[in-house]
């Protein structure tokens, strides 16, 4: 019997975005398992991957860019080989949804749209600000309208896509607890450390919870820990900088006695999946997530985590934390529950199967 193809189109290189790697590529190895055949088509390459988010070097993103479509237009000639289609975010990472066009409309083959943020709302680096309006947000209302089937992250993404299209799947962002997330913190580690992870463009977050931050180092003996691609330009005693590593962010993440994800209350934020929750959760980490969008659903406060809306509650739930270690072991473990049963790969297998039937 002749093995089905499923077609993986997405922006990134492979194993290098994470929406891409815990949206659907930690799945490849148990669709291959079900006697599925995969191809992957990045629209960029690692080099241009590379060029595209450094400073300066123009020539270089413009050859690589062309490069990347002519890439794309190739690619359209193959399709007729695949069985199953799936686009992460877009074809292309600029300009309107020609790719998305040509596929549904033109070369016939439906196609699984999936997407894990407000995608269709403006978000850009300071690197790139001059070319924001090449990304053509508008295009993710077609992207949706012209597919076969969605999938998306949380449930505020899924009813926007039901304003353009009736077969949408919810699908959450999840975590491999067997091979990837599976270390155990140390709820017994003397110096506590209140820690956060994520790329610069999202640090801002942190913020609005510094002068908490501020408060109770003047009292306790904590590390504030702070795991990204660039370093921070707080002003806090207790700072602590650890340059992201793919190598070791499991090992790192671990270092964390706290968890932290502060988000600003905005439409943004709403279409977000909670990952960084997630992660901390997965390894037994008290997370602490603003009430906005899906964090809702993924934590019931004061049982498996914690949302706080006010710097008060920042405060008072930071501070039960740093001096409770059992509280912090119960909520941690609890925590760890709902990813295993709800937010894991195991749990979700099934999802992705029946979207390939």
């Amino acid at each position: 019997m002749r093995k089905k193809k499923i077609l993986f189109i997405a922006p990134y290189p492979f194993d290098e975005a994470p929406s891409q790697r815990f949206r659907f590529e930690q799945y490849f190895p148990f669709l291959k398992e079900n006697d599925f055949e995969l191809s992957f088509a990045p629209f960029l390459d690692h080099k241009t991957w590379k060029t595209l988010y450094s400073e300066g070097k123009v020539m270089r993103k413009i050859i690589g860019v062309i490069s990347s479509f002519l890439k794309r237009f190739l690619l359209l000639f193959s399709l007729y080989k695949y069985d199953y289609v799936f686009i992460h975010r877009e074809a292309s990472h600029i300009g309107p949804p020609i790719f998305e066009f040509l596929i549904a409309k033109v070369f016939r083959k439906k196609y699984n749209y999936d997407f894990d943020d407000a995608i269709w709302l403006p978000n850009y680096s300071e690197t790139n600000a001059r070319f924001h309006r090449l990304k053509a947000y508008w295009k993710v209302r077609y992207c949706i309208k012209w597919s076969g089937s969605v999938t998306a992250g949380n449930d505020y993404l899924a009813n926007y896509a039901r304003k353009f299209n009736s077969n949408v799947f919810v699908i959450p962002t999840t975590i491999d607890t067997e091979n990837h997330h599976n270390l155990e913190i140390d709820y017994n580690q003397e110096k506590m450390v209140i820690g956060w992870t994520g790329t610069h463009t999202t640090m801002r977050y942190l913020d609005f919870i510094v002068p908490v931050i501020k408060e109770l180092e003047q009292k306790y003996d904590f590390e504030f820990l702070i795991i990204s691609n660039e370093a921070p330009a707080y002003h806090l005693k207790s700072l602590r900088f650890l340059k992201w590593k793919r190598e070791t962010e499991i090992e790192d993440l671990a270092r964390i006695s706290i968890g932290v994800m502060p988000l600003e209350m905005d439409i943004w934020s709403e279409g977000k999946c909670g990952f960084k929750g997630l992660q901390y959760m997965s390894l037994g980490i008290p997370a602490l997530m603003s009430p906005v969008g899906v964090n809702t659903q993924i934590v019931s406060h004061l049982e498996n985590g914690f949302l706080p809306l006010t710097l008060e509650d920042w405060k008072l739930h930071l501070e039960k934390l740093l001096i409770d270690r059992d509280l912090r072991k119960n909520i941690g473990e609890a925590g760890k529950r709902t990813i295993r049963q709800r937010y894991s790969v195991l749990a979700n297998e099934s999802k992705y199967l029946n979207l390939f039937k």
